[in-house]
């Protein structure tokens, strides 16, 4: 694959703009087995080279190749999960350029986000640029589980749990939707799992039993927990055993 294809499909612009990086003496390669000193400037676009394996080092920055891009990105509060944000500042604007401009077939260039979470909702959100990752991951049918740490205005209750267990109606839709599980944390504390998502969910379905959501918090999507140690505004590659404890949540 030549050099300049591959820095395309990394999202460093067009082939012409990635030809000039290379023309210009901003890109070295290594390949990752041969340790963290083997970096080789390269100033031949068409240079053919293994993908696989290899770590780009682009107008100083390190960028290990990957033929798709799966991330994990730890949400803070006050940003929105679209391209085109209305009141607050986008999620995208916290991922580094490339991932943003990797091309895809799509109508949208660069990785998406797996489901959306509200501006005010904090925690584990997963994007990528495989269509049918995303897909496997949000789709209702496949019933993966999500885990929100719910605070809430009022003591939870028996009651409440019960009810969010045995279904609530939401006033959209005549089908009761349940919580798959849920237990009580502290006394305005819930851990609630869904494995379905609607438009506010967890805020309809706490309001339907009498109560309100004050902070909400994804703490894991199927197996995979969000990382202790990423901060919020964060983000990470997601490497091949993560990806295998997703695919077991399917």
């Amino acid at each position: 694959m030549q050099l300049q294809d591959i820095l395309y499909s990394q999202g460093f612009g067009t082939r012409r703009v990635c030809a000039g990086l290379v023309q210009q003496g901003w890109v070295s390669v290594r390949e990752s087995s041969s340790g963290t000193q083997g970096y080789e400037p390269c100033t031949d676009a068409a240079a053919e080279l293994e993908p696989e394996g290899l770590i780009l080092r682009v107008q100083g920055v390190d960028w290990p190749y990957h033929a798709k891009a799966y991330v994990l990105l730890h949400k803070p509060a006050g940003t929105e999960c679209s391209q085109k944000p209305s009141t607050y500042p986008s999620i995208y604007t916290l991922l580094p350029p490339p991932l943003r401009q990797r091309p895809t077939k799509s109508a949208v260039q660069g990785v998406q986000a797996v489901g959306r979470l509200d501006q005010d909702t904090t925690g584990l959100l997963l994007l990528s640029d495989d269509g049918q990752f995303i897909h496997r991951m949000s789709s209702p049918k496949k019933h993966v589980a999500k885990v929100y740490q719910v605070t809430t205005k009022h003591p939870v209750d028996g009651g409440q749990i019960a009810k969010l267990l045995a279904g609530v109606v939401l006033d959209d839709d005549p089908k009761p939707v349940r919580a798959a599980a849920c237990e009580q944390v502290e006394s305005h504390r819930l851990a609630l799992t869904l494995t379905e998502g609607k438009y506010h969910q967890v805020k309809r379905m706490l309001a339907a039993v009498g109560n309100r959501v004050e902070g909400l918090h994804r703490s894991r999507i199927g197996a995979m927990e969000l990382p202790s140690d990423l901060a919020p505004g964060a983000w990470k590659w997601l490497n091949h055993d993560e990806l295998d404890l997703l695919a077991q949540s399917n």
